[in-house]
């Protein structure tokens, strides 16, 4: 059975040598986080990984729904990942994906509305308020196929073509293995994304090759699919699914997903989080502080 997730992480633990070819993996430890960077440098590990050529940094921290803090080490230790993402220079285009009317699905869109746009900021108005070093960000909803008739992929080229940016950041929920990383873990991913392929709904990517830049992808866990629930408790337990449960649970479990209770907490905190690390990595001469008070 494929167990679905969106983890790069989840792969790697799902293989079971301990050094794949084609693919580098180093833990260490931040203030407040673990964090996993997982490289996939060629077609073998590729193949190994079921995720493209890239690198794919995973952060772990305490549950969002149990700790409102912002400004401490996750939000450091997840700026610093997200900076070295980033070209230096240019202006920078944030895309908020999912569903905002579905919690689970509405990191994105709620990210996306404390994201400090300042690309129609410039010259003397951006001297008068002191804001003389901002960079150029564009930050967009182009919400989805279901309510707007067009692809997501067609709506963030279009903008691109206008906006030009050196680079795009994706923001969006993902699908886990484990319920026990729902909530408490954010990826990021140079990659791009494909949107809906978290609840099996895949979507044209969101990659260089269609943008024409680098695409980085950040994303919070918020679901978790029955049918990989069931079977990886069962085998967390040491027994084998025998093959006529395990036909059972794919075909009654497929089509749904689970979530956890205090999802509207989680994914409110977890949003805010991602937005400052973003508007931190963005805006380096800008105080933590000041971002949230210009964005609140």
């Amino acid at each position: 059975m494929n167990l679905r997730t969106d983890l790069a992480l989840e792969k790697r633990e799902i293989i079971a040598e301990e050094e794949p070819d084609g693919i580098i993996c180093e833990r260490t430890e931040a203030s407040g986080a673990a964090v996993t960077r997982i490289e996939v440098i060629n077609e073998a590990g590729e193949k190994k990984l079921g995720k493209p050529v890239g690198k794919y940094i995973t952060v772990e921290m305490s549950a969002f729904s149990e700790d409102s803090r912002i400004f401490d080490g996750r939000l450091k230790t997840l700026t610093d990942e997200l900076s070295r993402l980033l070209p230096k220079e240019g202006t920078i285009l944030v895309i908020g994906l999912g569903n905002r009317d579905i919690t689970p699905d509405a990191l994105g869109p709620r990210c996306c509305e404390l994201i400090l746009a300042t690309r129609h900021i410039s010259g003397e108005v951006a001297r008068s308020a002191g804001l003389g070093k901002l960079r150029p960000v564009a930050s967009v909803v182009p919400g989805v196929l279901g309510k707007t008739g067009i692809e997501t992929a067609e709506t963030v080229r279009g903008i691109a073509e206008t906006v030009k940016p050196s680079a795009v950041i994706t923001v969006d929920a993902l699908a886990a293995r484990k319920v026990s990383r729902l909530g408490c873990t954010v990826q990021l991913a140079d990659t791009g994304i494909v949107p809906g392929s978290g609840v099996g709904n895949s979507r044209c990517g969101l990659n260089r090759e269609l943008l024409g830049v680098p695409v980085i992808s950040i994303g919070v866990p918020t679901v978790v699919d029955a049918a990989t629930l069931v079977c990886d408790m069962i085998e967390d337990t040491g027994h084998t699914v025998e093959e006529s449960l395990r036909r059972r649970i794919e075909k009654e479990g497929a089509a749904v997903m689970v979530t956890p209770k205090e999802i509207d907490l989680t994914v409110e905190r977890a949003s805010r989080l991602v937005a400052m690390a973003i508007n931190c990595a963005l805006q380096p001469d800008i105080t933590p502080e000041d971002l949230l008070a210009l964005v609140s």
